[in-house]
């Protein structure tokens, strides 16, 4: 079946390039695009002939000691221990209804983000990590390879010596910059003493995988602060680092500063990526850079389906439905979802979500692949859905940009296409998403 120009602004010329920072695209559809299900369908029914060999399991954690200035993910601060021993029993009620509804479900990957879940306490963690135990029908450790977020004021040996216990295989930190006056302008106040005991603290409990998260285009930062932020962390010998660009985005604390935030960035971003690839890592994506090597067998392949997420904050992935709970920014709507969510008792249903038809599916697989250095397999994407990309999509105003190219049996991004990763992914959203993106009122 051939789908015809499904990216409708591309296709008929109305799309124009403003900026290479529209907006990091992580998952497609993004959370703002979905809506309430009425009716509610069962897990049972939603999982039903979905292929459940090897699904990835998310576990959302959505406590923080602080709220950073740039952040937007779904999150809330100061967090007593009665709200975060209550969080735990409803993952733990969520997870029995997806084990009673996923019928066969075996997972091959695990992990903890958030919000930061180093900010439970290290018999918190035990207890999420025996959760994740039960899920995966471990015996020893969680049983399959484990990836964790964490800050520099949580990385206690304590929590890292639970984690360690359990067998994570990688730990990813946010750092941002190691210039103390960085980090304030970024509302992510922490000392480099801080930072310096977290980074060793992680080294010292032996994980294979250490991420180290950094940003540009800080409001102060020069290319020299950038690259000794970028040296700094290499002394770490990460196997993995993040260059994430300075988003300033609505309902955070830089964007009620109302300052501007220009095309520093790019510049910023091309002499760390070049430092990077100097010094023999690998690029993986426009963000992520990797030491040959160094993977840590927790990465999840977008461009498939099949992700269970626990938690209020957390997305499921089947290969027609995305569901989650309700999305928010602000601080007190997102304290209110969480209360809601402490106190459910009914897991069985998806409430919040996403139908993805035929046209959906080609275009996420197409956009997720592109965004990654390795590109789209042509064979593999004519295999899925029995048409060539090129029949599908008009991707020619980038290949006339110089962002797209054709290599034996690949399409691929550019360096300069890397670097526009966030101008062309939002590009590929379809008129329905955009729609919905657009009708949304941020919370």
């Amino acid at each position: 079946m051939t789908v015809t120009a499904p990216h409708t602004p591309l296709a008929y010329g109305d799309w124009s390039y403003t900026s290479p920072y529209e907006s990091y695209v992580y998952a497609y559809p993004h959370k703002t695009a979905y809506r309430p299900l009425d009716p509610a369908p069962s897990l049972t029914d939603v999982w039903a002939g979905e292929d459940v060999s090897a699904l990835f399991l998310y576990l959302h954690v959505p406590f923080c000691e602080i709220r950073c200035g740039f952040c937007n993910l779904f999150t809330r601060t100061g967090a007593p221990e009665d709200l975060t021993t209550a969080y735990l029993g409803a993952l733990e009620r969520q997870a029995s209804a997806v084990l009673e509804a996923v019928e066969g479900a075996r997972f091959a990957l695990a992990a903890f983000g958030g919000g930061t879940p180093t900010y439970l306490t290290a018999a918190e963690l035990e207890r999420l990590c025996l959760l994740t135990r039960r899920l995966t029908g471990g015996t020893d450790g969680v049983g399959v390879p484990l990836g964790v977020e964490t800050s520099p004021g949580t990385a206690t040996p304590d929590r890292l010596a639970v984690l360690r216990a359990f067998g994570a295989t990688r730990v990813s930190i946010g750092v941002q910059s190691f210039a103390e006056a960085e980090a304030r302008a970024a509302v992510r106040p922490q000392k480099a003493a801080e930072v310096v005991a977290a980074l060793d603290a992680i080294r010292d409990a032996g994980f294979p995988v250490l991420n180290v998260d950094l940003i540009y285009g800080i409001e102060g930062q020069t290319e020299r602060s950038w690259i000794a932020s970028i040296d700094r962390a290499l002394e770490w010998a990460p196997e993995e680092l993040y260059l994430y660009p300075l988003y300033v985005r609505p309902k955070t604390g830089l964007d009620r500063l109302a300052r501007v935030w220009d095309d520093e960035r790019l510049r910023l971003y091309r002499a760390g990526r070049d430092h990077l690839l100097a010094l023999g890592y690998e690029q993986v994506s426009m963000r992520m850079f990797r030491r040959p090597g160094g993977g840590g067998g927790t990465e999840y392949c977008c461009q498939e389906d099949g992700m269970v997420g626990l938690g209020c904050g957390a997305r499921s992935y089947t290969s027609r439905l995305h569901y989650s709970f309700e999305y928010a920014v602000e601080q007190s709507a997102v304290r209110a979802i969480i209360d809601d969510y402490v106190l459910a008792e009914d897991f069985s249903r998806a409430r919040v979500g996403f139908r993805l038809d035929e046209a959906e599916r080609r275009r996420r697989h197409l956009l997720q692949s592109l965004l990654q250095a390795d590109g789209l397999d042509v064979a593999a994407y004519a295999a899925r859905f029995g048409t060539e990309p090129a029949a599908d999509f008009d991707l020619a105003p980038f290949a006339a940009r110089g962002w797209l190219e054709h290599v034996p049996g690949r399409l691929v991004l550019t360096p300069e296409g890397l670097a526009h990763s966030d101008a062309l992914g939002p590009a590929l959203f379809s008129p329905e998403v955009r729609t919905l993106m657009a009708a949304y009122t941020p919370r």
